[in-house]
C-alpha cells in the first residue's frame, strides 16, 4: 500500500527527529511499510566533486536501496552490519565508503577488504578500481592463495591504498612480514557468512588482531546466523545494523496440503521430491525410526538422502550437516530436535511427512524456506487422523489451506542428484589445517577453478571439502597425489 505525500512528509519529520535523538540506528527502519530513506540520488551525499563526476560516469546516479540504507552510516565513520545479496550493488556501497577518506598521498595499506574467494576478490578489486578512477593514482592490489607468492611480495614493496584479499594468503603475508597493516583505516568483510561456511573464522580473527583499534569496520553478510552475531559481538565497536529486505517474509512461502493414506507416507513424499525436484529440501519425520526408512526409501529411488536423528554420534552429526550445508546431499530427513538450530541458505523446500501437533512448530518448520527474498516451497502430507492440526494450522494463518490431490502429480523418476561431492580428509584443526591449505592444495598451478570448490568445514580431526561433482575424481586424485601444507593425507569421496 502507497504512502500519501502529506503522510509522506509527516512521517519523514518524525523519522528525522528520531535519527536527530539517535533513536534511529538505521536508514532503513520501517514504519507501517514505510522505508526511511531521505534520498536515493548519490548527489545527496557528502562526497567528493570528483568522486560524484565519476559516479555519474559510470552511470550510477540514484543509490539502490543497500546503498541509501548504509552509506550515510560508512561516510559518518560508524561500524556497520548490513544484511544484502550479491547483485544488490554492496561492492559500490562499501567501495565508496573506503575511498572517499583514503589519502592518496601515503602508499601505505588503508583500507583491507576480505574476500571468501578468489573471484570474488577480483570483482570486487575491479569495481574499486572503477570507483577510484577519479582520484589521482589509487593503487587496488589483490592478494589470493592459487598463485606465485614472490610476484604479490614485489607489489607491496611498491604500496597499495586498498588490499582485496582471501584471508589464508592475507594471514600469510602478516605472518612473513610483507604487509604492514598499521596505517589502515578501514576493514570490510565481504560476504562474511560464506567466509565462515568456508571455516575461515579463525584466519579472520587473527588478521583483526593484528589490526590497529582505531579503524572502521563494514561486515557484508547475505545472512545473519549466528557466526556472523559472535564475529560481531567480538570485533565490530557498536555497530549500526541495516536490512533492507526480510529474510523470513511467509508471503513468500508457497504452501501445499495433500491428503493420504497414512500407508502412503513413503511413497507419497518419493512422489513430491519427484514431481516438485528440489535441488535442497528438509523432509521432517517424528521418530527416529521414521527418518532411517525413508532416507532409505528416497536411496532406492535414486534420490540422494541423509537422515538426522539425536542418536547419531557427533562425528556423524558433523558430517551430515556438512554435506547437506555444501549441497553435496538433495535431501536432509531429520525430526525437530535434530533439526534444531539449522541455519541452511537456499533451502528451497521443507516437506511435512507428518504434520506436527503444534501450529507454532508448523510455522517455524516451513520458514526454513523462501529466506532472503527468494521463493520457498512447504509441501505437506496430510493423514486423516491429523485433520484437527491442518485446521489448527488454518486457523494460526488466518487463511485456508491450499489443499492438492497428490495423484494429480507428475512423477519424473530420473535420479534426484546434488550439485556437489563431499571430500573427507583425515585431518583437521588438530594437524593445523586451515581452510586456505585446502584450498591452495586444490587449486593452486593449474589446478581446478575456484569457482568448482564450495564449502569448507573443518573439526578437530577430519575435513570436509564440496567440490562439483563432475570435478569430484580430479580433486580426489589431486589431494591423493599431492600434499596438503607439506604433508599426505587420506582422502575419500563420501
Amino acid at each position: 500500500m502507497g504512502v500519501k505525500p502529506s503522510i509522506y512528509g509527516a512521517l519523514r519529520r518524525i523519522c528525522d527527529i528520531f535519527e536527530s535523538a539517535g533513536l534511529l540506528h538505521c536508514a532503513a527502519k520501517r514504519l507501517s511499510g514505510f522505508s526511511y530513506v531521505t534520498s536515493t540520488a548519490f548527489s545527496s551525499l557528502p562526497l567528493s566533486a570528483d568522486l560524484l563526476a565519476n559516479l555519474d560516469a559510470l552511470g550510477y546516479r540514484e543509490m539502490t536501496p543497500i546503498q541509501a540504507a548504509s552509506l550515510p552510516i560508512i561516510l559518518k565513520g560508524r561500524d556497520l552490519i548490513a544484511q544484502a545479496k550479491t547483485g544488490s550493488g554492496k561492492t559500490a556501497a562499501f567501495g565508496i565508503g573506503l575511498l572517499s577518506p583514503l589519502n592518496p598521498r601515503y602508499f601505505g595499506c588503508q583500507a583491507l577488504v576480505l574476500c571468501p574467494t578468489r573471484e570474488l576478490a577480483d570483482q570486487v578489486a575491479k569495481e574499486i578500481r572503477r570507483l577510484a578512477r577519479a582520484a589521482d593514482n589509487i593503487k587496488v592490489l589483490t592478494l589470493c592463495g592459487g598463485v606465485p607468492f614472490g610476484p604479490q611480495i614485489g607489489s607491496l614493496e611498491h604500496g597499495a591504498h586498498v588490499v582485496v584479499g582471501t584471508p589464508g594468503r592475507i594471514q600469510e603475508h602478516l605472518r612473513k612480514g610483507t604487509l604492514k597493516l598499521d596505517g589502515l583505516n578501514t576493514l570490510v568483510l565481504d560476504e562474511a557468512d560464506r567466509m565462515l561456511d568456508m571455516g575461515f573464522y579463525d584466519s579472520i580473527a587473527d588478521i583483526i588482531g593484528q589490526l590497529p583499534a582505531r579503524r572502521q569496520s563494514l561486515l557484508f553478510s547475505a545472512t545473519y546466523p549466528d557466526g556472523i552475531e559472535q564475529l560481531a559481538a567480538k570485533f565490530l565497536n557498536k555497530p549500526e545494523r541495516v536490512e533492507v529486505e526480510s529474510l523470513h517474509d511467509h508471503s513468500q512461502i508457497e504452501q501445499h496440503f495433500f491428503e493420504i493414506d497414512p500407508r502412503q507416507r513413503l511413497d507419497a513424499t518419493v512422489r513430491l521430491l519427484q514431481h516438485f525436484r528440489p535441488q535442497s529440501a528438509v523432509a521432517f519425520c517424528h521418530t527416529r525410526q521414521q527418518c532411517q526408512e525413508l532416507a532409505a526409501a528416497l536411496e532406492a529411488q535414486k534420490i540422494s538422502a541423509l537422515a538426522l536423528h539425536g542418536e547419531l554420534e557427533q562425528r556423524e552429526r558433523d558430517q551430515v550437516l556438512a554435506m547437506f550445508a555444501n549441497r553435496s546431499c538433495s535431501v536432509l530427513v531429520a525430526t525437530d530436535v535434530a533439526a534444531r538450530g539449522l541455519d541452511i541458505e537456499a533451502l528451497e523446500a521443507v516437506i511435512n511427512v507428518e504434520l506436527s501437533r503444534d501450529p507454532q512448530v508448523h510455522v517455524h518448520r516451513i520458514g526454513r524456506s523462501g529466506r532472503a527474498g527468494e521463493k520457498g516451497l512447504a509441501l505437506s502430507l496430510v493423514a486423516p487422523a491429523e485433520a484437527s492440526r491442518a485446521q489448527a494450522i488454518e486457523e494460526l494463518q488466518g487463511a485456508p489451506l491450499n489443499w492438492e490431490r497428490i495423484d494429480f502429480l507428475r512423477a519424473n523418476s530420473a535420479p534426484l542428484l546434488p550439485p556437489m561431492t563431499t571430500l573427507n580428509i583425515a585431518g583437521g584443526r588438530k594437524d593445523k589445517l586451515r581452510p586456505g591449505d585446502i584450498l591452495g592444495a586444490l587449486t593452486g598451478d593449474a589446478g581446478l577453478p575456484g569457482s568448482a570448490v564450495g564449502k569448507i568445514a573443518i573439526f578437530d580431526f577430519q575435513a570436509y571439502v564440496a567440490v562439483q561433482r563432475d570435478q569430484a575424481k580430479a580433486a580426489l586424485q589431486r589431494l591423493q597425489q599431492g600434499k596438503i601444507k607439506g604433508r599426505s593425507f587420506k582422502v575419500r569421496i563420501l
